[in-house]
């Protein structure tokens, strides 16, 4: 499961859609609708919001805007809370978001090249915006290697 932290204008269409379908598998879970992946790391930073079912659904919320721009049909009826807030609900540190950077450019480097090419002067990039930014290591649930 890949839930990034990155903002989702930097996904090529199969990260996207990826992120799509494991960020529903995420909030099947915290909505105690599966038992698989209930205790997959990338769940904890949603389980620790005051509401994990409001922000995960946020979550998702910028992922079907960023699905409308590029003119892919998203179906916003799978997201369980719709009423999406605006502003930033979790934080993210400054070492996770360089961690996942490194992760996707090495995955669009070998499956997309081109939409890698259309990053390529971006060195600090943007949050989802769900999450705030601070300074900090890479998460302690990160399971990934910047190559893998």
């Amino acid at each position: 499961m890949r839930i990034w932290s990155l903002h989702p204008r930097y996904l090529d269409r199969q990260g996207l859609v990826a992120c799509w379908r494991e960020t529903l598998l995420a909030q099947a879970v915290l909505a105690g609708r599966t038992t698989g992946y209930m205790n997959h790391p990338q769940l904890q930073r949603f389980r620790s919001a005051p509401d994990p079912l409001e922000a995960v659904g946020s979550y998702l919320h910028a992922i079907a805007v960023e699905a409308e721009v590029r003119s892919y049909r998203f179906d916003r009826e799978r997201i369980d809370r719709r009423d999406a807030r605006d502003e930033a609900m979790l934080s993210v540190t400054t070492g996770q978001l360089a961690a996942e950077w490194s992760h996707l450019r090495a995955k669009l480097t070998v499956r997309n090249p081109d939409v890698l090419a259309l990053w390529a002067t971006v060195t600090v990039p943007d949050p989802h915006p769900l999450f705030r930014v601070l300074e900090g290591p890479v998460a302690s649930w990160e399971r990934a290697t910047p190559s893998g």
